[in-house]
């Protein structure tokens, strides 16, 4: 049976274009087409459609309240399309923290080098997400302009003046691990982290649940476009206890810092300073991702050895494996995402497969499993 879809958008022209790209593929189907959130909610109430593509900017209503209400009343894997800017970057964040499990960019030629590799990235990203089920949202975490504990980070150094002492204000309530988490016992030099699909809220639900005082630097490398991660290192800080900044060559790691790693381009780590210090180069055109979870995960295992604790998390395709698997034979800690929360289980089902993970934990586990594997050392 054929997946069905509702795609969502005010302009009629993309409505055709995208239904038929998705109905090329036989193991896809549009069933509807809407030109507003309104119409969309009453037509998922109705049709009952397996994936939902979604606008954000509409008419009566946009795609975020959209999101928000079908998420609270009808919960569906839904795709959004968005704009390459900074304001289209803040748009999709919310829309993701409303419930809305991947994105794309409108303009397809921005994500491919041809037709054909567009129209495959799309389908293959409509398919990814109807294999996820969905439950019903909770309240999101508040915005990030209203958090109290945002402040200004400093554009010459990258870094803050102050150290955050309040924790950040979250209206999202985290299950209780059934079992606490015991660790080895190893003694690390940083934590690294890797994801694509349905990162930015498995990387946003980590985060801020780690403490203030964190006593390591934290590496986070996550599949997107370089208009996006600006935006999306803001919104981290702004809700986390700890330091969270987009990635600059030449920023020396430091204890209770996370660094995202800048759209676009490839982040390395050399040996230098205490913790370590952060390259940022162009990279080869040929890698299909940047930033490319193989590419810092292999510098690490040059710069850090066996002093890491690397994880993977929900995410398309295989990226990361090939680093976890240099990481792992200089002895440095692998942790996966189990499959039951992922978005997507494939960057974490490549690793696990491989056998280079020590532990596959669900999501709400993460934070307190780094926060008691690394201890106070």
């Amino acid at each position: 049976m054929a997946i069905k879809v509702l795609v969502v958008d005010d302009s009629s022209f993309f409505r055709r274009r995208v239904s038929e790209i998705i109905n090329a593929d036989p193991a896809l189907e549009v069933i509807e087409t809407a030109k507003n959130g309104k119409e969309a909610i009453e037509m998922v109430a109705r049709l009952k459609p397996d994936v939902i593509t979604m606008d954000i900017e509409m008419p009566v209503m946009d795609g975020i309240t959209a999101v928000k209400e079908i998420m609270a009343k009808y919960p569906t894997p839904v795709l959004m399309f968005s704009s390459l800017t900074h304001d289209g970057a803040k748009a999709t964040l919310e829309a993701l923290d409303a419930g809305a499990l991947d994105f794309i960019p409108k303009k397809f030629e921005d994500i491919a080098r041809d037709r054909e590799e567009a129209v495959s990235l799309l389908q293959q990203r409509v398919k990814a997400i109807a294999r996820r089920r969905v439950m019903a949202r909770r309240a999101p975490i508040s915005p990030a302009s209203s958090t109290p504990s945002a402040r200004r980070v400093s554009p010459s150094t990258g870094h803050s003046p102050v150290n955050k002492t309040t924790a950040a204000t979250s209206t999202i309530e985290r299950p209780s691990p059934a079992t606490r988490f015991k660790p080895s016992g190893k003694r690390y030099k940083l934590v690294a982290i890797g994801t694509s699909t349905g990162g930015p809220v498995a990387l946003q639900m980590i985060l801020t649940q780690i403490p203030a005082g964190f006593s390591k630097p934290i590496l986070l490398v996550q599949h997107m476009p370089a208009t996006f991660t600006a935006a999306f290192a803001q919104r981290l800080n702004s809700l986390s206890k700890i330091n969270v900044k987009q990635a600059e060559d030449g920023d020396d790691l430091r204890p209770g810092w996370a660094y995202l790693a800048p759209g676009g381009k490839q982040m390395l780590i050399e040996s230098r300073g205490a913790h370590g210090r952060i390259r940022i180069i162009e990279g080869n055109d040929k890698v299909n991702y940047k930033p490319c979870v193989d590419i810092t995960f292999a510098s690490l295992a040059k710069s850090h050895q066996g002093n890491v604790l690397a994880m993977i998390l929900t995410g398309m395709g295989a990226d990361g494996r090939d680093g976890c698997r240099l990481l792992k034979a200089q002895g440095s800690t692998i942790w996966a995402q189990d499959e039951a929360s992922c978005v997507v289980y494939g960057m974490p089902q490549a690793v696990a497969s491989a056998g280079l993970a020590s532990n596959q934990l669900p999501l709400e586990r993460f934070s307190d499993a780094i926060v008691a594997e690394i201890g106070n050392g």
